[in-house]
């Protein structure tokens, strides 16, 4: 069976495919044309369940076997910037912001506070959908973020985010942790 991930992140699908190693994953926009999904919801489950219907809707017309799609909704919100960016997340410094422009703009807020960190939580919630059923997942990562970029093992936050328990940014982490 075909698990369709409904993202173009390629780091989300580089982390599931490591992940899921034995499992034929793909991308949707290896099956079907690429398509624009407006993330207009409310929440970070709302959003990964409006991609996963869309996906969903537009692949029935073209898979002629059982598949699964997978999307997510996910994000870093951080305590002394009033839980910003939170759903915002990959559009914090901008609709086009890259995630340089992103770590950039936190940094910059961070320190026209005065600070040097602050605590912070990624959270990630999952839409599952097989034959026009949804399910949902929450999890959270709890740590701290810092005003400098370490490592180069990860994508988004990861090179300012060190989780509890922890010395190391993800970026320098040696091993994937169950964050996506």
């Amino acid at each position: 069976m075909k698990i369709i991930l409904a993202t173009s992140n390629q780091g989300k699908i580089k982390e599931l495919k490591k992940l899921m190693p034995h499992d034929e994953v793909i991308a949707f926009s290896d099956i079907i044309e690429p398509f624009e999904i407006i993330e207009d919801g409310d929440t970070f489950a709302k959003n990964a369940v409006i991609k996963v219907k869309a996906v969903n809707a537009k692949l029935k017309d073209v898979m002629d076997e059982d598949y699964i799609v997978i999307s997510d909704d996910s994000g870093i919100s951080i305590e002394a910037l009033n839980f910003e960016p939170n759903i915002f997340s990959a559009r914090y410094a901008g609709i086009d912001a890259s995630d340089v422009d992103n770590l950039n703009k936190v940094i910059e807020n961070l320190k026209a506070k005065n600070l040097k960190e602050s605590n912070a939580f990624y959270t990630c919630a999952i839409a599952v959908m097989f034959k026009d059923e949804v399910y949902t997942v929450h999890g959270w990562m709890y740590g701290d973020v810092i005003c400098e970029q370490r490592g180069s093992n990860g994508f988004g936050y990861d090179p300012m985010f060190i989780p509890n328990g922890f010395e190391k940014t993800l970026n320098e982490q040696n091993v994937v942790l169950s964050r996506k």
